[in-house]
């Protein structure tokens, strides 16, 4: 697939890499030529310096040849300019935008095709606070995604020794859980993946991940935890973009404080917010985190746009008493050293929203994508097509499936019927082998190794005799 990208800043560069591994062929354009010399030098993809909303650099970098392109430059305006000149001079068929600001969003026919001709807009800052909310609201879990629209979550969790199934084979969670449907779909030990069996032991330090019903994930959590206590107080440093969308997700349900260094910006949310207390300094403040009570705080999250600021106030703060603390770090090394230490929780922003990008890009029919662990797994959701004579899937059981190894299946997920009680009500099937698979069915499928995608494609394809 031939794809232009515009921007090569985080979530650019971020979604470059992960489509160059994946053998498409990426043009990126940014007005940074040093930048675009750097990422040049360890990716295998084409440059082009130069505004993205011109026709003239738009033409250099191909969109007349272009299969899709992805407009994340941090300009909303120009990420929409070049929407509507690549499908109205290049006839690009599909364009994807980055929309900071909620207002275009709010009126979805100015992305209409006769208008900007966005196909598809994506909000990193709104993707990355939906996603920490999950987080505030199962406070011990490492990642809470999302399938089959907010029906099944899949949650990563660190077991520590206490829990229930800690040191017993998985086989024993159903006998722990009787009335429950869940899934382990992978084990991490020291790093190293393991792909479970009903007789695999769980250790403590194992981060596991489980896939069950949403209703169901603090049940499923407190076999590998224990009794957790729920998240009540919340301080969050950093009153930016996201700061302040988290603030006003959480306001009413919590005891919320934001710390904010700018005082006019302080005064800018503290306007918005009504349930919330704005307070002007430092999150690395340890006089002011202590003023504010940090031995009582249930999460402290760090989220400025400073790396180091993040990390320094986070560690800072779960060394004061803060019970669990989040920070929002950009460079992926950091994230992956700093969560090995002190820090609860590390996440890149455009680790977390490139899986919305991801399922506009796959090939086959994705209807969700999700980035693990820093981008090293990936979690599907993959509509079946076909039938028994064109697809290797349908028509077949689970356990009958020639899948790569390491690549695991969660659940099915199966549309209602008509006659069946309520039509549009999918029916959620935990994957046991003997599950007969039809055409149209959701697979959530688990890849220990994101290289593994390319061959979970073809596996996948339908046969031409199908059309």
């Amino acid at each position: 697939m031939k794809i232009v990208i515009l921007g090569a800043g985080q979530v650019g560069s971020s979604v470059a890499e992960q489509l160059v591994s994946e053998d498409d062929e990426i043009t990126l354009v940014d007005s940074d030529a040093v930048r675009l010399a750097r990422l040049q030098d360890h990716l295998d993809l084409r440059t082009v310096v130069g505004n993205a909303a011109l026709p003239s650099v738009l033409a250099r970098a191909g969109a007349e040849d272009a299969d899709l392109l992805i407009a994340v430059t941090q300009s909303d305006e120009t990420n929409l300019c070049a929407c509507r000149t690549a499908r109205t001079l290049f006839r690009t068929p599909k364009c994807i935008a980055r929309l900071r600001s909620a207002d275009y969003v709010s009126f979805p026919e100015l992305l209409a095709p006769e208008n900007f001709a966005v196909d598809f807009s994506i909000c990193p800052e709104q993707i990355v606070t939906d996603y920490i909310v999950k987080l505030i609201e199962l406070p011990e879990a490492l990642q809470v995604l999302e399938f089959a629209d907010g029906l099944l979550s899949l949650v990563g969790v660190c077991a520590v020794e206490g829990g229930p199934l800690v040191g017993h084979p998985i086989a024993d969670l159903r006998r722990h859980l009787p009335k429950l449907d869940a899934r382990i779909t992978a084990i991490y030990r020291r790093d190293q993946a393991i792909v479970p069996e009903g007789g695999t032991c769980i250790e403590a330090g194992d981060e596991v991940f489980c896939l069950a019903a949403t209703r169901d994930l603090r049940a499923v959590m407190r076999e590998l935890r224990g009794r957790d206590r729920p998240t009540r107080r919340i301080l969050i440093a950093g009153g930016g973009n996201i700061g302040e969308r988290l603030a006003l997700a959480t306001q009413h349900g919590y005891h919320v404080k934001v710390i904010e260094r700018d005082e006019a910006r302080a005064k800018e949310i503290g306007a918005r917010l009504t349930d919330a207390l704005v307070l002007v300094g430092d999150g690395s403040d340890e006089n002011l985190l202590w003023a504010e009570g940090i031995e009582d705080i249930d999460f402290f999250l760090a989220l400025t746009p400073d790396d180091e600021n993040n990390i320094l106030s986070a560690m800072l703060a779960k060394d004061l008493g803060a019970r669990r603390v989040l920070a929002l770090i950009n460079r992926r090394i950091y994230v992956d050293l700093v969560q090995r230490d002190r820090i609860d929780v590390a996440i890149s922003p455009a680790q977390v929203s490139i899986g919305s990008l991801l399922a506009h890009v796959r090939r086959g029919d994705v209807a969700a994508v999700h980035s693990l662990r820093r981008g090293a797994a990936e979690a599907l959701e993959l509509v079946v097509h076909g039938d028994i004579t064109t697809s290797k899937a349908v028509g077949r059981r689970i356990g009958e499936l020639d899948l790569p190894h390491g690549v695991t299946v969660g659940a099915v997920v199966r549309q209602g019927e008509a006659g069946r009680g309520s039509a549009d009500r999918p029916r959620v099937l935990m994957a046991h082998h003997d599950i007969l698979i039809e055409a149209e069915d959701h697979l959530i499928l688990f890849l220990v190794s994101k290289a593994l995608v390319a061959k979970v494609e073809r596996y996948f394809q339908v046969g031409l005799g199908f059309f």
